[in-house]
């Protein structure tokens, strides 16, 4: 269909030259149409957000109604693309609100002319496009923008959606964390480069210290570098769940299919990923895309050698890449968060400002992550603005008095420490307890017994008869020759402090 078959109405609106317009019917109006489509506007932005909305379809523009199809122009091919895969039946159901019959919806690219006809440059085309990648990546490479979500996928093929707000520039960095920030911003500026230097990359860490942060930033970087790259960031629960879904519907290949044609693949959450038969198929497909130069990028609450659920191979293959770890969150990082988080809040409230000591006392207090500090900021300034008193230490410790319980160390028992030994050595408790002297059970037994006295207040003798009524002095023992084991074997050493942590969380 040409460019030169098109006019204007009175509104605007555009219309085929030639089209046999029913003046008797005013649905057809060229007025009456741009009023419903207003209307229909209207409703998108309530379902979006106004952010998404003139993201997306602030430079949509209907052109006509033709034999149940609505046929709508937009100015980039990657416009075009994007809203057909991921808003395509949304627009139908609210366009079916508006117009009668109507059953499909058809996107055009505009033809733009300067005043001697001719069309326009490339150099404005890539100004469109350039738009569509800032709007993606919300603004700017790290601006904060609108917490809005935006959804990630290729052809289709709909993962999880990404925050604006989780990008570089919202991320504070430390010691504990200076080693992974910097390896994800280099995998997200290498996106689309045929040499990858850290592929995969395997992010692992505690609840709450920036894992999911990393991925949604290196999927928004990924995408305002490259508009064209093929993202695709989701959970090991949401792989599971798609996976058995497409088993069912026999639609299994179909799926492996489009898995293969992203350029980026991020996955959180790696721990979840359960099943023989999804996780055969997860590796084949993580084989083909580092194989072929894609890029893959995994999170976890543990490093790869420590996913006890997963096989043997994809330990491997993970592993075989960069493995970084986000580390507990010191003293000095906790307070650098407050201040980030008390800065943001500013921006609405100049007036408002937390004292020093007040930090000070926040970084002291919670320990658990980034979400507690920036929760407690949250709920400062709420008490600041509707109460309009000073904050205090003593008025902080109060309004955040629950978080902090929940920072208070758990309270492990022996019996908790007990069935985390044998799971994780695959003994069974009865050897554990009894005289039997072989390594693969002496070994576990003594690492029990170092847990329970590094992890209780049990007292040698009380530990020494919860393990199979064993004197202190066989305690003592364990213990010493753990610390020994521990300070010559390094690996034992992050097993032991692994154990420490899953019977902690």
């Amino acid at each position: 269909m040409g460019a030169g078959n098109w006019g204007k109405g009175p509104s605007g609106l555009k219309y085929l030259r030639g089209a046999k317009v029913d003046k008797k019917n005013k649905e057809h109006d060229p007025k009456t149409l741009q009023k419903k489509w207003d209307r229909t506007k209207t409703r998108l932005r309530a379902e979006l957000g106004d952010d998404i909305f003139k993201s997306w379809f602030g430079r949509v523009e209907l052109e006509v109604i033709k034999e149940q199809t609505v046929h709508f122009s937009v100015p980039t091919p990657f416009l075009r693309k994007w809203l057909q895969s991921h808003y395509n039946d949304r627009l139908l159901r609210c366009c079916n609100e508006e117009f009668k019959d109507v059953e499909r919806i058809d996107f055009r690219v505009r033809q733009p002319h300067d005043s001697n006809g001719i069309s326009a440059s490339k150099e404005a085309q890539s100004v469109e496009h350039n738009r569509d990648a800032i709007a993606l990546a919300g603004g700017s490479a790290g601006a904060g923008g609108s917490s809005a979500d935006l959804a990630t996928g290729y052809e289709g093929f709909e993962g999880s959606p990404l925050d604006r707000q989780l990008n570089f520039d919202g991320f504070v960095i430390g010691s504990s964390n200076r080693l992974v920030h910097a390896a994800a911003k280099e995998v997200a500026d290498s996106v689309g480069q045929s040499q990858l230097r850290y592929n995969p990359l395997f992010i692992h860490g505690s609840v709450g210290h920036g894992k999911t942060h990393l991925l949604n930033a290196i999927a928004l970087q990924s995408r305002f570098r490259q508009p064209q790259a093929r993202v695709l960031y989701l959970t090991a629960e949401w792989f599971m769940s798609r996976f058995v879904q497409a088993l069912k519907t026999r639609a299994a290949v179909a799926f492996k299919e489009s898995l293969r044609g992203i350029d980026i693949l991020l996955i959180d959450d790696m721990e979840f990923l359960q099943g023989p038969i999804i996780q055969q198929e997860f590796c084949h497909a993580l084989n083909s895309l580092i194989d072929s130069g894609r890029q893959v990028v995994v999170a976890a609450d543990r490093a790869p050698s420590k996913l006890e659920r997963l096989d043997a191979r994809m330990r491997s293959r993970l592993a075989g890449g960069l493995v970084a770890e986000v580390g507990s969150m010191d003293l000095e990082l906790r307070h650098k968060i407050l201040e980030k988080c008390v800065a943001v809040e500013k921006r609405e409230d100049n007036n408002f400002a937390v004292p020093d000591t007040v930090l000070d006392f926040l970084a002291n207090r919670l320990t658990e992550g980034g979400r507690e500090l920036e929760g407690a900021i949250i709920r400062v300034r709420a008490a600041y603005r509707l109460t309009n008193e000073p904050i205090t230490v003593e008025r902080a410790e109060f309004i955040v008095r629950d978080l902090m319980s929940s920072a208070e160390p758990k309270r492990i028992k022996i019996d908790d420490i007990l069935k985390m030994v044998t799971k994780h050595f695959g003994v069974n408790r009865s050897d554990l307890l009894s005289n039997r002297r072989n390594r693969s059970i002496v070994r576990p037994r003594q690492i029990g017994m170092y847990l329970a006295k590094n992890l209780t207040s049990r007292s040698l003798p009380e530990i020494g008869r919860r393990f199979g009524n064993r004197d202190h002095t066989t305690v003592l023992h364990a213990i010493r020759k753990v610390e020994q084991l521990m300070a010559d074997d390094m690996s034992l050493k992050e097993e032991i402090d692994l154990l420490k942590r899953l019977l902690r969380d």
